[in-house]
């Protein structure tokens, strides 16, 4: 029999990594409570007709398809097979593990807009899928946790998700942080500009790739696309602008003949306005116009977030969307959002030591088991410590203390309580200190407000 083994890009968390993992989970689903976020789940799976076409050609190749259950192949003609991949797989799947958490909640609020007070604001922490090449800070399978607002325009939107990732990150204890900032309008208006109206799809998936294949492989890839030899000459300032003195002014006077891609300035300049009026002292904001975000459904601002001097990629992104619910037949509902990759943000917190070391125990105090009657009186006073809020555990066998307290040693457990004849008499318990080998004789009303 061969050994087991785990599936490429997924990953198994034993109790330590857990506690560590569920201190990110809690520290952000307060903080999206906090600015009046709901919960919501939606489904691991989703119909095909839901998923496909949301995400850009190059999505839609990364999603993984569910075959249809029973005799998948049982309808397919001997042509079917000679048709390619695509329309094979469309006649024997009609399901697939969910890419991301936005397009199901698009299909969630399209389902449900008759019950929802509008705007609706939601929050989501679920694992996603992605049929994805596995490398360090990417998995097929990985948690996200989203904020939403639809039902507004209001840039006020954009500015709270600023706030948010600052109230956010410096609470994991990530202090060095950016926040990039671009708008899918300035970029429309860009192709504009070089003459390539109606490609800002294409333009925006290749200059996404900047930070991974460099200028020159993003320009190749441009030609290949279809952009000419002079749109590309034209769209050199892109490269340079972001780190110009004052990039807006100097992207005003390239964009000032698109109309579109002045709108989106304008916006721009209106949440820097905004985070500023609600605040923020020294944001960590940077305006990166090279910032596309592959996905094919960003219409206005759209963020990303990298952790300084970390060799990882973003550990959050997301933007406006105007009409993410308008594939699904209802179109006009506004929304923006932020997604935060938790497991990138777990890499970041474990190469940099952030985790708080009170983190990685679950069990606060042990009760020793010597004998029968020992074992009886402990089992009284197990209830006492839970009931106080203290998380508590006894010895399941009546062994010799080395081995009850090399297990206690090997869990992290903080304090033993020793129980012998003597402590039964008394009622004096013996609170073994694991990490000094302090011991005290003290009563359960004594331990409780002490270990409290």
């Amino acid at each position: 029999m061969s050994k087991p083994s785990l599936a490429r890009g997924t990953r198994d968390f034993g109790p330590e990594q857990m506690a560590k993992r569920n201190f990110i989970f809690e520290t952000v689903r307060r903080s999206f409570q906090r600015y009046g976020f709901l919960p919501l789940e939606t489904p691991a799976f989703e119909n095909l007709s839901v998923l496909m076409g949301k995400y850009g050609d190059e999505g839609d190749q990364l999603l993984f398809k569910i075959l249809n259950s029973g005799d998948f192949t049982s309808k397919l003609e001997d042509k079917d097979y000679t048709e390619g991949y695509k329309p094979l797989t469309s006649k024997i799947s009609e399901k697939g593990l969910r890419y991301d958490l936005t397009v199901p909640f698009a299909r969630y609020v399209v389902m449900n807009r008759g019950t929802l007070a509008m705007p609706f604001k939601r929050y989501q922490i679920q694992p996603v899928w992605r049929a994805d090449r596995p490398q360090r800070g990417r998995y097929r399978e990985f948690y996200q946790c989203d904020a939403d607002v639809v039902g507004t325009d209001s840039l006020l939107c954009e500015a709270e998700i600023v706030n948010l990732l600052h109230d956010i990150l410096p609470a994991l204890g990530i202090s060095d942080f950016t926040v990039k900032i671009n708008n899918r309008k300035v970029l429309t208006g860009i192709a504009d500009v070089i003459g390539a109206g109606g490609m800002e799809g294409p333009l925006c998936v290749a200059i996404d790739k900047l930070d991974k294949i460099g200028k020159e492989k993003v320009v190749e890839e441009l030609a290949e696309r279809g952009f000419s030899s002079d749109s590309i000459t034209m769209l050199d300032p892109i490269f340079s602008l972001s780190n110009s003195e004052k990039p807006f002014e100097a992207l005003r006077n390239w964009l000032s003949g698109s109309e579109i891609g002045l709108k989106g300035i304008e916006e721009l300049e209106e949440v820097w306005k905004m985070v500023g009026l609600l605040g923020l002292v020294n944001p960590k904001i940077e305006f990166d116009v090279t910032l596309a975000r592959g996905l094919s459904y960003y219409t206005g601002a759209i963020f990303e977030v990298k952790a300084n001097n970390v060799q990882i990629g973003s550990i959050s992104g997301g933007g406006r969307y105007d009409n993410l619910t308008g594939t699904f037949g209802v179109p006009g509902i506004s929304g923006v959002g932020i997604s935060l990759g938790v497991d990138r943000i777990y890499d970041v917190m474990e190469e940099l030591n952030l985790f708080p070391e009170n983190q990685t125990t679950s069990t606060k105090v042990m009760i020793s088991n010597f004998d029968k009657e020992a074992f009886e009186f402990g089992l009284s006073l197990l209830p006492k410590f839970r009931k106080a809020g203290i998380n508590a555990e006894m010895y399941p066998d009546s062994v010799k203390l080395k081995k009850q307290l090399d297990y206690a040693d090997r869990k992290n457990i903080a304090f033993v309580v020793l129980i012998g004849s003597d402590e039964i008499q008394s009622g004096k318990l013996t609170l073994k200190n694991m990490k000094t080998g302090e011991q005290q004789k003290l009563s359960i009303e004594e331990i409780i407000p002490l270990l409290s």
